[in-house]
């Protein structure tokens, strides 16, 4: 049971008489406990929903069209709590964060939910048979699964959770019910690379079609490590041999099935210093939020724009600078370069930033704090405007990790922040100023 925070003005439930503070138990006989099962149940034309008010149990009729709102409102998103992660990998991001950072950024969810919602990925340990009913009922999908490994003993001993080699076998149960999975491997150098990663693409393999794409991400590895597993990074030899390794898998079953199915993140292509595939081999681009994709993405739709921009666009005076992390360097001043190319007004400086807090051998340009692009862009020339990416802020668009705001960046810096979606076009146009 769920209580209601809000009812809109004019909505079918106002009209109905549903308040504040009612206790939603059921629609149409089922019990909601959370945003899946209210969705779910609500979809039909006619729901009969069972509220609580105070002492009094009140039943509520209302029609309309399939899928149409009714005008409720909850507390969260969710309707209740997110669900904590309990595994204890060894790899595990936020175990890394350094100390004083704000209270959220130390929570760690693992909640199917947001993996509908969301696109978040999650282990299955926090799933039982219950739940997985409920997916195939409701016919979630797709379902986005951390795999790591399907060796059940390496599993548990990557994930320090002794429920997470049994719960793989929920994989099977969600493909043969009809639910698309999404696959990703985070890498750790020794424990479940090699032979390890053959195993799990194999395994993986024979839940295709259900399971389309898989990606293979290395583990991110901060300077705050302290006390943890002990994690190397990979070398630039390994790097080339572990995109090397998924390629060979991934043609096999492009041979076989018409699909690759299995993708080395970006990461393994620059750290290893070989060059990136083309569009074509990312087929739809499903991995692209874990980073597989992403640069080759973003160079075409800067280049199919830049091709298309008029005279008058391309010799507008623009005064500008780009700040970008280590591993997106190459490609930005690459991209910078061809359209200074053809804009003869275009004057733009490239600024590569490390992550001193982070520190360790994180590169990405989406967790470049406020703090370290102060530090080294302080006195710099930044032009008009200084670009950023929008990665670096949270989702509220309001802060970076460090805490800093973007009004006291600018204000240090003494010069116009802009940021620019994760979009080749985007910052195309940023950069001209259209």
């Amino acid at each position: 049971m769920v209580e209601i925070t809000g009812v809109l003005p004019r909505s079918r439930a106002a009209k109905k008489g549903i308040l504040p503070g009612d206790i939603l138990l059921e629609i149409n006989g089922h019990k909601i406990r959370d945003v899946l099962d209210y969705r779910f149940r609500l979809a039909e034309k006619t729901v009969c929903l069972k509220l609580h008010r105070g002492p009094d149990l009140l039943e509520v009729t209302i029609r309309k069209d399939e899928y149409d709102d009714i005008g409720l409102e909850f507390a969260t998103p969710l309707m209740d709590k997110k669900h904590r992660c309990e595994n204890g990998c060894i790899f595990c991001f936020i175990d890394q964060n350094p100390a004083g950072m704000r209270e959220s950024i130390y929570f760690k969810d693992d909640d199917s939910r947001l993996s509908f919602l969301h696109g978040n990925y999650i282990t299955l340990t926090n799933l039982h048979d219950e739940d997985i009913d409920r997916i195939l009922e409701m016919h979630i999908s797709p379902v986005n699964v951390s795999v790591h490994t399907t060796n059940p003993e390496l599993r548990v001993q990557m994930m320090k959770n002794k429920r997470s080699g049994e719960v793989l076998a929920y994989l099977r149960r969600l493909a043969e019910g009809g639910t698309k999975l999404r696959g990703q491997i985070v890498l750790c150098r020794g424990i479940n690379d090699g032979a390890e990663l053959e195993r799990t693409m194999r395994d993986l393999y024979t839940y295709y079609p259900a399971m389309d794409s898989v990606a293979i991400v290395p583990a991110g590895l901060t300077g705050h490590r302290d006390g943890l597993y002990p994690l190397e990074p990979f070398t630039a030899e390994e790097c080339r041999a572990v995109a090397e390794q998924v390629n060979r898998f991934g043609e096999k079953c492009l041979a076989e099935c018409g699909q690759r199915i299995f993708y080395a993140s970006d990461e393994f292509y620059v750290k290893g210093g070989i060059p990136l595939p083309t569009e074509d081999y990312y087929e739809e681009y499903t991995q692209i939020e874990n980073g597989v994709g992403m640069l080759t993405s973003f160079e075409n739709e800067f280049r199919s724009l830049l091709k298309m921009l008029d005279d008058d666009e391309l010799t507008k005076e623009n005064h500008v600078s780009v700040a970008t992390g280590e591993a997106s360097a190459e490609m930005i001043e690459k991209l910078v370069g061809e359209a200074k190319a053809v804009c003869p007004n275009l004057e733009c400086h490239v600024y590569v930033v490390k992550n001193h807090f982070f520190g360790g051998h994180v590169t990405v340009t989406g967790l470049l704090t406020g703090k370290d692009l102060a530090e080294q862009l302080t006195g710099k020339d930044l032009g008009e405007r200084l670009l950023l990416s929008r990665t670096t802020l949270r989702s509220e668009g309001d802060l970076f990790l460090c805490g800093m705001t973007p009004d006291a960046l600018a204000e240090t810096l003494g010069t116009e922040l802009c940021f620019v979606e994760q979009d080749g076009g985007a910052f195309l146009e940023s950069l001209l100023g259209l």
